[in-house]
């Protein structure tokens, strides 16, 4: 089931206050999405498929167009996620590393909606929650920014659900950025923040020597959780790498969503290799089953039974193993 704004900023308060977390897949093409959706109903756990730049303008969705790339993207979610399959399944859909100048075009499409079906407008698709890259941005810029999402829902007569994030992969952010930006967008537009994506000693990529500071969390998200007066997770980015202890660490320390993109991309390529290096007498004109072999189906057949298990192991790590039956039973 597609998750709702409100729904979904619900889901990341059960995990803060239950300090479990819910991992959140860089899904790049639509046979990682649906292995994804496979691992979380096997595991009967939430998950959240986000989605960058760099997937709504590429060959799978939007072909350099990312509101093109945003309808596909959502639309097909949408499909999936509240199909008899995974109608049990809480299923977010999250904007992640959205950045340039069509940064507010996005996000905007995203909170007023995707017409399912161009020739009836009322038939919508919205994202269940966003967040903005802020890499190249001032403070006022990623202040003024936040406040014109919050604008943009309001406006609608919403709350949008939102993560916000401040240097990343830049060391360890000062409690005062805590204050002075998270802070911020509170004050002005109250409620619609939910994560707060401060740095904590990660990086994105693959380095060896990716290492977390899990006492920096805790203190961020008990300063997020009192500025708001609700629970506020952190949001964790740069995931790859890391140990499952450290993975643990921080979800105890108040991580309530964990993103997971440069090891999940490792893993498929990795296995996409293996699948051509080991089929290779088969990929050959003549022989009989080169169809099978060389139709997309089989290659991602390959690639999700070792992968879907993988996803599943990541989700059970941080907590994620059947906590959707009693959020599902909340909704309802």
């Amino acid at each position: 089931m597609l998750l709702t704004a409100n729904q979904t900023r619900l889901l990341y308060e059960r995990a803060t206050v239950g300090h479990f977390a819910i991992l959140a897949v860089n899904a790049d093409s639509p046979a990682a999405v649906v292995d994804c959706l496979e691992a979380a109903k096997q595991t009967q756990a939430p998950i959240i498929i986000e989605t960058s730049l760099w997937q709504l303008t590429g060959r799978s969705f939007g072909l350099g167009d990312p509101i093109l790339g945003l309808a596909r993207y959502l639309t097909d979610l949408a499909v999936l996620s509240n199909s008899e399959r995974y109608k049990n399944t809480p299923v977010v859909f999250h904007t992640d590393h959205i950045k340039g100048p069509e940064t507010l075009a996005i996000l905007t499409a995203a909170i007023n909606g995707i017409p399912t079906n161009l020739s009836d407008q009322e038939q919508r698709v919205f994202a269940s929650s966003l967040s903005l890259d802020s890499s190249e941005l001032s403070a006022e810029e990623n202040i003024e920014m936040m406040c014109t999402l919050c604008s943009t829902a309001e406006a609608r007569s919403e709350k949008a659900t939102l993560e916000m994030e401040a240097g990343v992969d830049k060391g360890v952010t000062p409690p005062s950025e805590t204050k002075g930006i998270f802070g911020a967008v509170e004050e002005r537009h109250p409620g619609h923040l939910a994560l707060w994506a401060p740095g904590v000693g990660t990086q994105h990529g693959l380095d060896d020597g990716n290492h977390i500071d899990s006492d920096a969390i805790q203190k961020h998200q008990e300063l997020a959780t009192e500025i708001c007066s609700r629970p506020i997770g952190l949001a964790l980015h740069g995931s790859s790498g890391l140990s499952n202890d450290a993975l643990q660490a921080a979800v105890q320390a108040g991580t309530a969503k964990v993103n997971w993109s440069s090891e999940s991309l490792l893993i498929r390529s990795s296995l996409a290799k293996r699948y051509f290096e080991t089929h290779s007498e088969q990929l050959s004109r003549n022989h009989p089953d080169f169809k099978s072999t060389a139709m997309d189906n089989g290659l991602q057949s390959f690639i999700a039974e070792q992968y879907i298990p993988k996803v599943g192991e990541r989700i059970e790590i941080l907590g994620g193993k059947s906590k959707a039956p009693a959020f599902m039973a909340q909704l309802n």
